[in-house]
C-alpha cells in the first residue's frame, strides 16, 4: 500500500490576530489521506516483485555451478601438469639412454660427435621445460587454493589421482542429455520467470487505465464554536492515456515478446551446446581408445627398435630423435585427450552456454611436448 499522509494546518481570518473561536471560518485542522490502488493492482505488483526476487536466486544458482566447475577444472589442470612432469622424467631417462649409446658409438669410432652433442642438447632442453612445468604447477596450486579459500602456498596432494586413470568414459555418454539440461539450467529457469513476470507486468499495465482512489478525512477545531469535519474521495482522470497508459501497454507487450524469444533461444542453445559437447566427447573417446589400442604401444615399440638399430649402426641418430619425439608426443597427446574429455564433462555439468572450440588434442599430438610452447608454425620449440 502507498504510505498514508497526515496533514496539520490552520486557517485564519485576517492577519492581525488569531480568530479561532470567534470567526466561523477560522480553525485548526487535522487530516489523514490514504490512496487505495484499484482492485488487483496491489496483488499484481507483489507478484512482479516476487518473480524478480526469484530471478535473482537463479543468478545465485549459476554462481554455484560455475564456481564448482572452476574448482574441478583447476584440480584437473593441476593433475595434468604433474602427470606431464612425470612424463618429462620418462623422456629424460630415454634421452640419457640415447646419449649413452651415442657416446659408446663415438668412442668406438662408429658414430659422429654431433650425435653426442645433440643428445646433450636435448637433455638441457628437457631441464628448461621442467622449469616451465614447475612454474605451471605452482600457479595451479595457487589458483586452487584461492578457489577454496586456503593459503596460496598450501600443498595439495594429488598422488592418488592421475589423468591416465580417467579413461573409463563409455558409461559417461549418458550424462549428455538436452532434457536434463532444460530442467537444470539456471538461465532457462530465469528466462521462464522473466516471461511470467513480463506477462504479469502487462496485465498490470492494462489496469493503468483504472485510477487509484484517494480517500481523505479530517476534523477542524474552531475553539468555542462547534467543530467541523471533512471527507473526500478523489482519483486522477486518464485524459493523457494516449501518451501514458497506451504506451506503457505497448512497452510491456514488447518486453513480453522479447522474454518469449529469449526463453526459446536459451532452450535451443542448451540443446545445441549439449549436442556439441556430446559429439566432441564421442570423438575424444574414440581417440583415447586408439591411443590405448595402437598408438602408445606402437610408439614405444618403434622407439626401442630405433635405439637397438642405432646401437648397431643400422639407422642414423636423426631416426632416434624422431622416434623419441614421437613417443613423448603420443604420450602427451594421450594425456591431453583424456583431460579434454574430462573438461567436456565438467562443462556439461556446469550447463555452460558459451561456445567453446572443439578439442584438438589429437591434432597436435605429433608435435606436442610437455612444457614446450608452440612456435608460430605450429611445431614444438626445442625440437
Amino acid at each position: 500500500m502507498p504510505d498514508p499522509m497526515l496533514q496539520v494546518g490552520i486557517q485564519n481570518d485576517g492577519f492581525t490576530s488569531i480568530e479561532i473561536g470567534r470567526m466561523p471560518t477560522s480553525f485548526v485542522s487535522v487530516m489523514a489521506t490514504q490512496t487505495f490502488p484499484w482492485p488487483g493492482k496491489l496483488r499484481l505488483r507483489e507478484e512482479v516483485a516476487q518473480l524478480g526476487a526469484s530471478q535473482n536466486m537463479k543468478v545465485l544458482a549459476r554462481v554455484r555451478l560455475s564456481t564448482e566447475a572452476e574448482v574441478r577444472r583447476a584440480y584437473l589442470d593441476l593433475v595434468l601438469v604433474r602427470d606431464r612432469l612425470a612424463l618429462l622424467e620418462q623422456l629424460h631417462a630415454l634421452w640419457e639412454r640415447s646419449a649413452a649409446f651415442a657416446q659408446v658409438r663415438y668412442e668406438t669410432s662408429g658414430g659422429a660427435q654431433s650425435d653426442v652433442l645433440r643428445a646433450q642438447l636435448e637433455l638441457s632442453r628437457l631441464e628448461q621445460r621442467r622449469f616451465a612445468l614447475l612454474a605451471q604447477e605452482r600457479g595451479r596450486v595457487q589458483t586452487l587454493n584461492r578457489l577454496r579459500s586456503h593459503p596460496l602456498a598450501e600443498p595439495i596432494d594429488t598422488a592418488r589421482t592421475h589423468i591416465r586413470d580417467m579413461t573409463t568414459l563409455a558409461p559417461l555418454e549418458a550424462v549428455f542429455s538436452a532434457k536434463q539440461a532444460l530442467s537444470r539450467s539456471p538461465e532457462l529457469a530465469a528466462a521462464r520467470l522473466a516471461t511470467t513476470r513480463a506477462d504479469k507486468a502487462l496485465t498490470l499495465a492494462d489496469k493503468g487505465y483504472y485510477p487509484d482512489l484517494t480517500v481523505s478525512a479530517g476534523i477542524m477545531y474552531r475553539g468555542q464554536l462547534p467543530p467541523m469535519w471533512l471527507a473526500t474521495i478523489a482519483g486522477p482522470l486518464p485524459i493523457f492515456s494516449g501518451s501514458k497508459q497506451t504506451r506503457a501497454i505497448a512497452e510491456n507487450t514488447a518486453l513480453l515478446s522479447a522474454a518469449h524469444h529469449e526463453q526459446r533461444t536459451i532452450e535451443q542453445l542448451l540443446g545445441l551446446r549439449s549436442e556439441e559437447r556430446h559429439a566432441a566427447f564421442s570423438a575424444l573417446r574414440q581417440t583415447i581408445d586408439l591411443y590405448q589400442r595402437a598408438l602408445l604401444v606402437q610408439s614405444a615399440a618403434t622407439t626401442e627398435s630405433m635405439l637397438a638399430q642405432y646401437r648397431v649402426g643400422k639407422v642414423s641418430f636423426s631416426s632416434v630423435l624422431e622416434a623419441n619425439a614421437g613417443l613423448i608426443a603420443d604420450q602427451d597427446g594421450f594425456l591431453e585427450s583424456v583431460a579434454a574429455a574430462q573438461r567436456i564433462l565438467i562443462a556439461e555439468a556446469e550447463l555452460n552456454l558459451v561456445a567453446s572450440a572443439m578439442p584438438t588434442a589429437s591434432a597436435s599430438a605429433s608435435t606436442a611436448m610437455p612444457g614446450a610452447e608452440s612456435t608460430p608454425n605450429g611445431s614444438a620449440s626445442g625440437m
